[in-house]
Formats: structure tokens, C-alpha cells, sequence
């Protein structure tokens, strides 16, 4: 079952990871939907990650989990961006991901049953 998550990034220029091999850095509201649909869809971003882990062996694997249905919308307002996520993943792999793309830089404004 999907979800729809809507998400803002209040400054784009903020949104940005702790470390910039894993970040986002994109500067417009479809870029920044591209690549948070790509680390939805594909294992790239969380493996780059668990590689750089102490233990990459003792990651927990369901923050692995992909969708390769994932949609990610964006559109921008002034500074800040509204990403619409339609996925199943769920909510504690989505933050996972936005923590390593964003940093603290996003906040979840809504979530809906898709």
C-alpha cells in the first residue's frame, strides 16, 4: 500500500546532508525530486552509506528497503520547495534517507493514505 508524504525543504540552499558524498545537491524543485526518487527507487544511496558504517555488515538491512514505483513531485515557492513522495516506503526508511540527503534542513508536513 502506498503512502503520500508532502515534505518542504523551507531553504533549498540548506538542504544538504552532513556529508556531501550522500547529499543532495540539487539548487531547483525537480532536481531535488529526482534525487530523492532515485534514492527511494534504487540502492545506491543506502549502500554508499552502509559502506561507510564501522560494521556496513551489521547495518540493519530493512533500511535497504526500495520502491522502485516511488514518485517524487517537486515544486517551487520563493526559498522554499514541496516535494510530494507517493511510495511504500515506510516512514522511518523515508526520514533515514531525507536525514542523509538533507540534514536537519526538511520538515514532514503531511502524511496520507495514497
Amino acid at each position: 500500500m502506498a503512502t503520500r508524504y508532502y515534505i518542504r525543504l523551507p531553504d533549498g540552499s540548506l538542504a544538504r546532508g552532513t556529508t556531501p558524498s550522500l547529499s543532495f545537491t540539487a539548487q531547483g524543485a525537480d532536481v531535488f525530486a529526482e534525487q530523492l526518487q532515485d534514492a527511494l527507487r534504487e540502492p545506491t544511496l543506502f549502500e554508499r552509506w552502509r559502506q561507510m558504517q564501522d560494521e556496513p555488515d551489521e547495518v540493519d538491512p530493512s533500511l535497504g528497503e526500495v520502491d522502485p514505483h516511488a514518485v517524487v513531485h517537486g515544486e517551487q515557492h520563493d526559498l522554499h520547495i514541496d516535494l510530494q513522495v507517493t511510495s511504500s516506503i515506510s516512514g522511518h526508511v523515508l526520514k533515514q534517507r531525507l536525514r542523509l540527503l538533507a540534514g536537519s534542513a526538511w520538515e514532514l508536513r503531511d502524511v496520507t493514505a495514497a
